[in-house]
């Protein structure tokens, strides 16, 4: 029997990142999936293309140290941490600056949240080569992650270096530090723990200062009320140094959790 001379294509399968992971037994592409309500999200998720050494990364020590934000158990950071008092940090980037504040304060463990594969597996790659085993890389949504993972007071600080600005005002709604983060985060953080903001976009900078002086579970650590100086432990990072090449402004806000 003849072919046909018009043979069909056959369907493409979906893309990858959809269906399975990029990596087997490395981050998920959607570890909450549908299990937790959606939300207006502060984040946009970047596919960019995953060098080889960060591919090897996260295939060799995804294991180790990463984790999903699946929403589906709360953590032991006791046993994850072996005991240190965690830091919480929302969005690294490449991680040169986590894995600099890891080596200069091995008795502080850092939970490193991001959506970023590739950072995710420079910072994995990074660790691995300065042997700090007091990072932990977590995949996925820092709002599921504090929501449905992390116990009340349980979070001895947490920072927010240069988030998403968002500077178009209809975007606005999408900015992390917002009221409704600050009293979630509020509840994971001990009372003293200390939230740090950093950001080089100035409008978004004065909101900061404004929702964090007006929430009651703050209080600013500056006697003028205002911005602080950057401290000596947040290092100058690749992305704070293009901004001030810019003539960014960079401005730092330290404020305690209220007891």
């Amino acid at each position: 029997m003849s072919e046909s001379p018009n043979p069909q294509p056959e369907p493409k399968a979906p893309p990858r990142w959809r269906t399975e992971p990029r990596f087997p037994d490395g981050p998920s592409p959607d570890p909450a999936g549908s299990h937790h309500e959606r939300r207006i999200r502060s984040f946009q998720p970047r596919r960019s293309r995953v060098t080889t050494g960060q591919e090897d990364a996260l295939r060799r020590l995804w294991g180790v140290w990463g984790l999903d934000i699946d929403g589906h158990e709360v953590l032991d950071l006791d046993k994850l941490f072996d005991g240190l008092p965690v830091v919480l940090e929302i969005g690294f980037g490449m991680g040169e600056a986590t894995a600099q504040m890891a080596a200069d304060d091995p008795e502080t463990g850092i939970l490193a949240a991001d959506v970023h594969t590739p950072g995710q597996g420079n910072l994995l790659a990074l660790a691995e080569r300065n042997g700090l085993s007091n990072i932990r890389v977590a995949n996925g949504d820092a709002i599921i992650l504090l929501r449905e993972m992390l116990p009340p007071a349980s979070l001895a600080g947490m920072r927010v270096f240069f988030p998403d600005p968002w500077p178009k005002k209809r975007h606005h709604k999408r900015r992390l530090i917002q009221p409704e983060f600050l009293t979630l985060a509020a509840s994971r953080l001990a009372p003293g723990a200390v939230l740090h903001c950093a950001t080089d976009w100035e409008p978004y900078a004065e909101q900061m200062l404004e929702v964090l002086s007006a929430h009651p579970d703050f209080e600013n650590t500056q006697v003028d009320g205002g911005f602080a100086a950057r401290p000596a432990f947040r290092p100058l990072t690749r992305f704070e140094g293009q901004g001030l090449d810019k003539g960014h402004l960079v401005h730092d806000l330290l404020f305690r959790r209220t007891p």
